[in-house]
């Protein structure tokens, strides 16, 4: 018996033994296996930089991202003062520097904190004076300089204004202008900024706009279709039959400059919408942001002169650089996760747009003096919409929502403030003003007044 208990917990012991030998033998791939996944989790954290490293480029970012949004000012200003006649260059000029001065200082006195400021899901931030981090601040907690963001997201602000300034050129008052300049700098671009880029409610739902064809370009565009359908036409764009009459601008080499010059600063427009390049992934993404925006404005350019020729059998160069700015506007709501070749689709198909929708604004009699709103609401549009065709996070549904509510918001109250400004000082010049020229009545200082005759 005794023999018989000896031979079975011998038994037994080597059973167990061999089991756990077994399950070793079995857990030791597993093991193996996630060692090896780990490590390259492991060797990126370790190749990470410092903090305060990161810190310092991500700064940098923002501050050249800035610096070359701001310079945008000077191409809008280039573009409008080649596009509108010589009587209204100086106009032009005057506006576009007011725009982003208005726009920086109503962006500190209350719009940043309105677009970031405790929006939490909502519909809009707090009524309050922003503040910058304080002389030699080291809080690496945020990742940035505060200023430095403050002064990338100003600069974007001020871009949504000037596209307001080209629609509606050469016959509304300076003053009106300006007033519906701060408040739309002030205040409705931040409080719809803030549904997206603040993290309020449409950023909940998943609308997604990596750097504003949107929430910059579709909303300066809405605000220039109210301004143009109230302000009305120039006198003289429309013949007594409803066919539009050309009125060509007075440089194409200023035009063209100041393409160029938008073109080069959409390059810290989208990339450093990145908000990031602390990392060898950031900064690798800001290269294919790069690239992309690129040959989207290129796909932009190619397509308007193909289409230009098939239709007119000749090429109108200011519709091939609003070809290339179409391009622009399209890649900006996604220019990082499209391949090559549909960066080059998404920019192509902007020129389609510019081809086609300039003429349907004459039709609908709507008088456009650059073309922003194709270029800058239809585009934007298009350019929000294909977005979940290459980012697979964003859904189709959720980004028409989001290009309605910026719609109806910014149409509506952009709307409503014109209408305002007319009844109470009147937005439009008179015929005798317009027909001089608005830089003999409103500004004072003729742009060329070596050739201009006051007509045309």
């Amino acid at each position: 018996m005794n023999y018989g208990k000896l031979i079975f917990f011998t038994a037994l012991g080597a059973g167990l033994a061999a089991t756990a030998a077994f399950a070793q033998d079995a857990a030791a791939p597993a093991a193996d296996a996630a060692t090896a996944a780990a490590a390259p989790a492991a060797d990126a954290a370790a190749s990470a930089p410092p903090v305060s490293t990161q810190y310092i480029f991500n700064t940098l970012l923002f501050l050249m991202g800035g610096f070359l949004v701001m310079f945008m000012a000077a191409g809008f200003a280039m573009l409008e003062a080649g596009l509108v006649r010589s009587k209204n260059v100086s106009m032009q000029c005057l506006k576009n520097i007011a725009i982003y001065s208005i726009a920086g200082i109503m962006f500190w006195v209350v719009g940043y904190s309105l677009m970031y400021t405790d929006v939490n899901g909502g519909y809009i931030g707090t009524f309050a004076a922003y503040s910058f981090d304080a002389v030699g601040g080291n809080a690496l907690d945020t990742g940035y300089s505060t200023a430095s963001d403050w002064f990338f997201q100003m600069a974007f602000v001020a871009a949504t204004a000037s596209i307001v300034s080209g629609t509606i050129a050469e016959r509304t008052k300076l003053w009106p202008f300006l007033i519906f300049t701060a408040i739309l700098t002030g205040i409705l671009y931040p409080i719809s900024g803030s549904w997206q880029w603040g993290a309020g409610w449409l950023s909940e739902m998943g609308f997604s706009d990596f750097a504003g064809s949107t929430v910059v370009h579709s909303v300066g565009g809405w605000a220039a279709l109210a301004g143009a359908l109230l302000v009305g036409a120039r006198k003289g764009r429309f013949a007594r039959d409803g066919q539009g009459v050309a009125m060509p601008g007075s440089s194409i080499p200023l035009a063209t400059l100041g393409t160029f010059i938008l073109w080069l600063g959409w390059f810290g427009f989208n990339g450093a919408s990145q908000l990031a390049m602390g990392t060898i992934g950031d900064a690798t993404d800001i290269s294919r942001i790069f690239a992309n925006t690129n040959l989207a404005a290129a796909g932009g350019v190619v397509v308007t002169l193909i289409l230009l020729q098939a239709i007119y059998g000749r090429v109108d160069v200011t519709m091939v650089l609003n070809g290339a700015l179409a391009g622009l506007v399209s890649i900006t709501a996604e220019p990082l996760a499209p391949e090559a070749w549909q960066a080059i689709l998404i920019g192509g198909v902007g020129g389609v747009i510019v081809v086609f929708a300039v003429p349907l604004l004459d039709k609908l009699k709507i008088d456009d003096v650059v073309g922003a709103i194709p270029v800058h609401l239809l585009a934007g549009i298009w350019g929000t919409m294909i977005v979940p065709a290459t980012n697979g996070d964003a859904s189709y549904g959720t980004q028409l929502i989001g290009i309605a509510a910026y719609g109806v918001f910014t149409f509506a109250a952009s709307l409503i403030i014109w209408a305002i400004l007319k009844a109470v000082m009147g937005i439009r010049v008179s015929e005798e003003e317009e027909a001089l020229g608005l830089d003999r009545t409103e500004v004072g200082v003729e742009a060329y007044p070596e050739f201009a005759t006051g007509q045309r």
